[in-house]
């Protein structure tokens, strides 16, 4: 099933004071960029971030999940988390620094 436009949308609005942020489709589902970074996948209306020890340590307790079959685990950022824009913006941004 592919990801809704809105669902896109409506996590790039949280996550605009990251730094430069945006998605690209791609079969269907998103890559959410930042600062020319992927940082997540946007898959099923589920949120996946790639993961990096600040994000674990972060987050402190991580569910994991795969955005698509074949895929190595991400960090899964339930639906209820999106609302807090300052936390997830923080997610972003420090995973961010510590991608390539």
């Amino acid at each position: 099933m592919a990801s809704s436009p809105s669902t896109v949308d409506y996590i790039l609005e949280q996550i605009a004071q990251a730094g430069s942020v945006y998605a690209r489709k791609m079969f269907g589902e998103y890559a959410v960029y930042c600062d020319t970074k992927v940082v997540a996948l946007v898959c099923d209306d589920q949120l996946f971030i790639k993961p990096t020890a600040a994000g674990k340590a972060f987050l402190g307790q991580v569910v994991e999940g795969s955005p698509y079959s074949g895929a190595k685990p991400y960090f899964l950022i339930p639906g209820e988390k999106w609302d807090d824009r300052q936390w997830l913006t923080q997610l972003i941004k420090i995973s961010a620094e510590e991608l390539q």
